[in-house]
């Protein structure tokens, strides 16, 4: 039985205190190889495209054409761009870092940069001739330097990752899609950018995530430039929604967007673009995003071991090991769902009226947190192995 003890061993446990009882909720393992269907959460407005580089066919097709703001999903078009009919090799030193920051880390101040110097909403419109997209536009034109706002679909964005792969030289290839391969779980804005693909799939992998309209992203990795950047693409909710009207793209409710290439020799290309009711926290979009990428058929794809299961509060610590002593990883984004693939004994913390000695391994974060946040009635979790 959980009984009640002080609160003060919480501070070296989370930054925030929790804010909610945890309610059972735990999804089991799908034994099943994969779904035929893409399964959208109740709420979400989805595009989604999975083509099997092998077969030379789509497995998944869902919305295909649906226009989406980007969000940083533009970010592959602006690299295209900068590298067209150039090689990395050549590229001046301050850029290479730019493009290595923007790809990995999803650095929205050197999007802007490039954004700026190369001709704003005329980087989207070279792209469109060059790779025959017939979704893709620039900002509305109430929003010319918003690059976010550049509208997508699922379809042309299987396009993008079908040049970089099978037509762009491979110096180029190989160097953008090495820092894909490298995403970073924290993006330099302090949001955790490994939802989707890079949670639903083992690697190898390489990502380029988009989100917008979301105030929390959960990590702990911030940079000073991140608040400056994100005026590039997040105006307010009222010019949002005068756009939306204009150019009939969505800019107003929350936008989260996983789109990549899975599995050995890169076999199979995925996007999925989702929008979410208007207030959505970014922990309840991370994991229905996650739930819709795990339904899909993605050939090639190998899906972690383990149990997906909720949480709950505010703040709550990854650490190293089993104990608030020491170091911390990471916070979890507000609710998100983890995959856990053991658990063990390790220091004993208390929320009021709570009180547990389990601590939860998560293996996609390398650490531990405390069961006391898994949204299950048990001290430890049934069904879930002690390490």
């Amino acid at each position: 039985m959980r009984a009640g003890l002080l609160a003060a061993a919480l501070a070296a446990l989370v930054s925030t205190t929790a804010t909610a009882a945890p309610a059972a909720l735990a999804e089991a393992p799908d034994p099943r190889p994969a779904a035929v269907q893409a399964d959208v959460p109740a709420g979400v407005t989805a595009g989604v495209a999975v083509f099997d580089r092998q077969t030379g066919t789509f497995t998944e097709q869902l919305n295909t054409a649906g226009q989406f703001r980007s969000a940083s999903v533009v970010k592959l078009l602006i690299a295209l761009d900068v590298l067209w009919n150039r090689s990395p090799d050549a590229l001046p030193a301050p850029d290479r870092a730019r493009i290595d920051t923007m790809l990995r880390g999803s650095d929205d101040t050197a999007a802007s940069t490039f954004w700026s110097n190369n001709g704003s909403g005329a980087i989207v419109d070279r792209m469109v001739t060059r790779l025959g997209l017939t979704d893709t536009l620039r900002p509305p034109s109430t929003q010319p330097g918003y690059w976010g706002y550049t509208a997508l679909s699922a379809r042309d964005t299987v396009k993008i990752y079908r040049h970089l792969l099978d037509s762009a030289p491979a110096a180029t290839r190989d160097y953008l899609l090495g820092n894909l391969r490298q995403s970073t779980r924290c993006a330099t804005d302090g949001y955790d950018q490994h939802f989707g693909i890079a949670g639903s799939f083992n690697r190898p992998w390489a990502v380029k995530q988009g989100w917008s309209g979301f105030s929390s992203g959960g990590c702990t990795a911030t940079t000073p430039t991140a608040t400056a950047a994100a005026a590039a693409k997040e105006p307010t909710a009222t010019a949002a929604r005068t756009a939306a009207g204009a150019d009939a793209v969505d800019l107003a409710r929350p936008a989260l967007h996983t789109t990549g290439v899975v599995g050995a020799g890169d076999r199979s290309i995925v996007a999925v673009f989702t929008l979410h009711p208007s207030g959505t926290s970014y922990g309840k979009a991370y994991t229905d995003i996650g739930r819709l990428t795990r339904s899909l058929n993605v050939p090639g794809a190998t899906r972690p071991a383990g149990t997906w299961i909720g949480t709950w509060g505010s703040g709550v610590r990854v650490r190293a090991q089993a104990t608030t002593a020491s170091g911390t990883l990471t916070t979890l984004p507000a609710g998100v769902e983890v995959l856990v693939d053991c658990q063990k004994r390790g220091q004993q913390v208390s929320e009021p009226p709570y009180v547990n000695d389990w601590w939860a391994h998560l293996p996609q974060y390398g650490g531990h947190m405390t069961n006391i946040y898994l949204s299950v009635p048990e001290n430890q979790v049934p069904g879930v192995p002690v390490c």
